[in-house]
C-alpha cells in the first residue's frame, strides 16, 4: 500500500481501488496531487452528496476489509458479526438503500454490485462471480429478476463504463471485440415497464 491522497486508508485494500492508480489522477503517486484530493473522496461523504444532489456523475465505491466479504478477516468492531459473508451481506442492507433511494439513482441511475473473485479454491474457485446489477433502465424493471447465459468477465464492466462515458481506447480485454459488455442488462431505449 502507498500513501496516496489525505484519505484516511484505515481498513481499506487501496488496491480495490484502481482510480489512486491512474496516473492522471495521482501525479507520479503524490499524496498532494489536488486531482485525487478532489476525486478520490470518503465513502461516507456520498449520503451527503446523494441528498444534495451533488453526487458525481460516477462513483466507485469499494467497502472496506471488514466489509468486502474476503475470508479470514477479523471484525472491525467487536460488535459486528466474526462471519465475512454476513458483515459484507449487513453492509450491502445498510448501504444500497441509501443510493437507490436518492433521486439521482431514480433519474437514470445504475448501481452494479460486482465480487472481484470467485471462492479462493474448491469447486468454485474458477467462477462464477456474483453480479447485480440495480436500474430503474434494468430489465425486469425492478419487479423480477433477469439473467442471462452471456459470458461475463471483470472486462465486461469496464467495456460497460468505457462505452456509457465515451472514454477511449477501450483498455485490455475490454477492448477484444469477443468480450461482451452488460447492454443485455438493460431495456432498450423508449421499452416501458409494466404498471
Amino acid at each position: 500500500m502507498f500513501d496516496i491522497c489525505p484519505l484516511d486508508f484505515t481498513y481499506l485494500d487501496v488496491e480495490h481501488l484502481p482510480s489512486v492508480y491512474f496516473n492522471d489522477v495521482n501525479h507520479g503517486l503524490n499524496p498532494k496531487s489536488a486531482e485525487c484530493i478532489r476525486h478520490v473522496r470518503p465513502y461516507y461523504q456520498l449520503a451527503t452528496d446523494l441528498a444534495n444532489g451533488t453526487s458525481a456523475q460516477y462513483n466507485f465505491i469499494t467497502p472496506n476489509v471488514c466489509h468486502d466479504g474476503h475470508e479470514g478477516i477479523s471484525p472491525c468492531d467487536a460488535l459486528e458479526s466474526k462471519d465475512n459473508t454476513l458483515r459484507g451481506d449487513t453492509w450491502l442492507k445498510q448501504n444500497v438503500p441509501m443510493i437507490t433511494n436518492s433521486a439521482q439513482y431514480k433519474e437514470g441511475g445504475a448501481l452494479i454490485i460486482v465480487w472481484d473473485e470467485a471462492e479462493d479454491s474448491g469447486a468454485f474457485s474458477d467462477g462464477p462471480i456474483g453480479m447485480f446489477i440495480l436500474s430503474p433502465f434494468a430489465k425486469g424493471c425492478g419487479k423480477k429478476a433477469y439473467s442471462n447465459s452471456i459470458h461475463y468477465d471483470h472486462s465486461s464492466t469496464l467495456k460497460t463504463m468505457q462505452e456509457i462515458f465515451q472514454v477511449g481506447p477501450l483498455l485490455r480485454a475490454a477492448g477484444n471485440p469477443l468480450t461482451k459488455d452488460l447492454s443485455d442488462f438493460f431495456r432498450e431505449n423508449g421499452e416501458q415497464c409494466e404498471e
